[in-house]
């Protein structure tokens, strides 16, 4: 898990940026809250990613205040940044309901703050840690529950005007600043990071392991989110995507409801959540066991796609720069299968391959599995930088009723690694799964070699 003096950093930067032009500033950061699935049962709590990072704090309902050091109220400059924290009082009764909770002793050591609360204390202590701060951050849009305790707040400070309290007179996005803090990743965050890949590669190994015609695309996923769950992680990080045959088609398929077929491949596209951070991966492969050749040839140029993008990467190097070179291989590839027809640089021009590849080639990866952070600065491709973690993904998805090959028709296909960028170069955080026409095939072949498990079951 990350360190109280990581968290307690986390927060330092924060301040200093909040307070670049030597102002002071506030910040409120409002945990999440529990979602109702249907009457008094709620969705598995997630915390809020941004209160998790600046925290450690798991629970619903809380509130971190976070104050650069200096203020009305009479901090000194450089001072470290005072955190407040309000969490759930301590309640046996609902505990026996709901399950324990920190209390204030308990998450002040976890988070490392200043000071902390319960929950029932912020409407009191509120006014007076935003009084005399001339800039409040709140994220924007995000969160809105906390908007009408603020604005109460507020009210009371311009009310006060007389007794000498001054309310922030510019309310600020807070998103930006802690997102830029969160696309560069620590030396913590990265061994997290690793595991969390390191259980998706065991998980989708498994699948390949596991896979045989007449099964259904739902016993594959609970394969997967078994072997999430047996090695640490808290469950999937996403809606897991298997989809066979045409459904792979689909980019975010997630029924997973199709009794897979001998001669089809499936696409499975999974990650898990360690700890708060994802994994990535997609993998395609043949039910059987075998590719048909077909289904080698397509597969081919997306592998060697999938090699061109990962070779531009490097410091300096941009996320164009490599969806560039993937899209050459992917309409050169088009072209010899007769997917495609024409001279390449004018098909490229005319983006004719987006009809089968219409989606970007990566995204970053950190505590979202669309991670925060900017793809551009000043208007141009953000150059990498070491401790960025992004996903490479080239795919083709080939309608059933196009006008191709028959061969080709209804093929999806899609390889994802997950990939730290390094001070030479980069790591890739998912090899360990094998993604060679031979590797797959050698893998699955070791699968249907052991024993199998129950027989399908229709789907109620």
């Amino acid at each position: 898990m990350i360190a109280v003096r990581e968290l307690q950093q986390r927060r330092a930067a924060l301040v200093k940026a909040m307070s670049s032009d030597s102002s002071t500033s506030v910040a409120v950061i409002p945990a999440a809250r529990e979602v109702v699935r249907s009457n008094d049962t709620h969705f598995p709590f997630r915390q809020d990613s941004d209160f998790w990072y600046l925290t450690g704090i798991a629970e619903p309902d809380a509130v971190l205040v976070i104050q650069s050091g200096q203020s009305g109220q009479g901090g000194k400059s450089g001072e470290p940044p005072r955190s407040t924290l309000f969490v759930l009082p301590k309640d046996p009764t609902a505990e026996i309901w709901h399950g324990r909770r920190l209390g204030v002793e308990k998450a002040k050591a976890i988070a490392g703050v200043t000071q902390c609360f319960t929950l029932e204390e912020l409407p009191e202590q509120l006014p007076a840690l935003l009084d005399g701060f001339e800039h409040l951050y709140l994220a924007q849009q995000d969160n809105l529950w906390i908007e009408p305790q603020v604005k109460v707040a507020m009210a009371a400070l311009r009310s006060g005007r007389r007794q000498g309290k001054r309310a922030p007179r510019t309310v600020n996005d807070l998103n930006p600043l802690v997102h830029e803090q969160r696309l560069i990743k620590s030396p913590a965050e990265i061994a997290l990071m690793k595991q969390a890949c390191m259980i998706s590669a065991q998980g989708m190994s498994r699948a390949m392991n596991f896979v045989e015609p007449e099964q259904f695309e739902y016993q594959v996923a609970a394969e997967l989110h078994h072997e999430f769950v047996m090695h640490g992680a808290s469950g999937p990080a996403y809606g897991t995507i298997c989809g066979s045959g045409e459904n792979a088609c689909i980019l975010h398929y997630t029924e997973n409801s199709s009794r897979m077929t001998a001669g089809d491949l499936l696409l499975i596209d999974a990650g898990a959540e360690y700890a708060g951070y994802a994994g990535d991966i997609s993998r395609t492969f043949p039910v059987n066991g075998r590719f048909s050749p077909s289904q080698r040839k397509l597969y081919q140029v997306v592998l060697a796609a999938h090699e061109a993008a990962l070779a531009e990467l490097k410091p300096g190097a941009t996320l164009p720069a490599a969806y560039r070179a993937a899209v050459r291989v992917l309409t050169e590839g088009m072209v010899k299968l007769g997917i495609l027809r024409g001279e390449v640089d004018s098909l490229i021009q005319d983006m004719a391959f987006r009809p089968y590849f219409m989606h970007g080639l990566g995204h970053w990866l950190g505590l979202d599995v669309h991670d925060v952070g900017e793809y551009q600065q000043d208007g141009k491709p953000r150059p990498l930088q070491p401790g960025m973690v992004l996903t490479i993904e080239p795919g083709l998805y080939i309608p059933a009723d196009a006008d191709v090959p028959e061969s080709y028709r209804g093929l999806g296909i899609r390889i994802e690694d997950d990939i730290l960028i390094t001070e030479t170069g980069f790591e890739n955080l998912t090899a360990m799964v094998p993604k060679s026409i031979e590797g797959i095939e050698a893998l699955m072949a070791r699968g249907k070699a052991s024993a199998r498990g129950a027989k399908p079951v229709e789907a109620n």
